[in-house]
């Protein structure tokens, strides 16, 4: 039942709507950033639609057919009948399309014509769910066009994507769109608790580190963010008194270390979001932050973080992150970079 589901009302009542109409239409595209559900809603829809024992027009999540769908996860064993491009759930009629690698291929687009012709096999409708379908490219998109100019009555497609302007136009106008909105944190952070997946302080933290995304809050190492965070705290404090360039040099050093490179962004991430922590701190001492455990420590920093110290810094870090693209020496931009931050000045 949709009830369970987490945030993204609206969206909620199109497709409620949708079902007690009995129009939902062949083609569906779900808009909205990566983690905020749009999965979740896409297998609701494909379990009300083909429910054995529906509660009005929505699925019982009970019966076999609605556990069945549920299943469809990383792991569900590739659909032989469809050249292994197709993965399924345990249920015939229920599927999901993955970029391989970095596009959705022809094959797969085809492979999605094939299975659209058949029949359910065993349910109401046929439903097939293609995730990231911004990376169809233009030779796949154009093969799914034939699919969505001739939908049997009994398929569904349902493109799930972060980036809709990034579809073919000729897709967009044959799919009726669904937006998905980032969560409020208390969504979030009601979620967790509720399912015991953190609670307190911890559950709080991953809920606003999540950005609206429950998927992220759900994926976060808490541990590796405060090592992170930590190291950053440290820069942000070395940078917002007098600078302390021989603190800064060792903690670029300790960032560009290339055993450590899987932390290099996310450190990125965590020094931002410290920035805009003690910003909030400096216009108004009682304004929510992120980090609302380091709340004194900011609190200290503070007096040294002005409006053009901050935009100066963040337009700085964003330089440093378009130069990631190329193959640049991260020791030497590292040091550049917050030697260049330390050399802005206060006033």
């Amino acid at each position: 039942m949709f009830d369970r589901l987490v945030g993204n009302q609206r969206a909620r009542d199109v497709l409620r709507r949708m079902l007690e109409q009995g129009r939902v239409p062949g083609a569906l595209i779900f808009a909205g950033e990566e983690g905020v559900g749009k999965k979740l809603f896409a297998l609701e829809l494909a379990k009300a639609l083909n429910c054995r024992s529906p509660r009005g027009v929505e699925a019982c999540d009970e019966c076999s057919a609605c556990v069945r769908t549920g299943r469809l996860a990383a792991e569900a064993k590739m659909g032989a009948d469809a050249g292994g491009l197709i993965n399924w759930s345990e249920h015939q009629d229920v599927g999901l399309v993955r970029p391989e690698k970095r596009f959705i291929t022809v094959e797969q687009a085809r492979a999605v014509e094939r299975e659209m012709n058949f029949r359910p096999y065993e349910g109401a409708a046929r439903v097939l769910i293609i995730e990231e379908a911004e990376r169809l490219n233009d030779a796949s998109g154009n093969a799914l066009l034939k699919t969505l100019e001739e939908m049997p009555p009994t398929a569904h497609l349902i493109l799930l994507t972060a980036r809709p302007a990034s579809l073919l136009p000729t897709i967009r106008s044959r799919c009726q769109v669904v937006r998905f909105a980032p969560l409020t944190a208390a969504e979030i952070e009601d979620y967790l608790v509720q399912h015991k997946k953190r609670a307190g302080a911890e559950a709080r933290l991953a809920a606003l580190l999540a950005q609206g995304r429950l998927g992220r809050a759900l994926a976060l190492n808490l541990d590796a963010y405060r090592q992170q965070r930590d190291a950053m705290l440290a820069v942000l404090e070395a940078l917002a008194a007098r600078p302390d360039r021989v603190q800064l040099l060792r903690a670029a050093e300790d960032l560009s270390d290339a055993k450590r490179k899987d932390d290099y962004e996310p450190s990125l991430d965590a020094l931002e979001l410290l920035i805009h922590d003690a910003w909030r701190l400096a216009l108004d001492p009682a304004a929510q932050i992120v980090n609302e455990d380091l709340r004194e420590r900011l609190r200290k920093s503070c007096g040294g973080v002005t409006n053009r110290r901050v935009a100066a810094w963040l337009a700085r870090i964003e330089e440093l992150r378009a130069q990631l693209a190329v193959n640049v020496n991260r020791r030497v931009a590292t040091d550049a970079l917050f030697l260049s931050l330390a050399a802005v000045p206060a006033g």
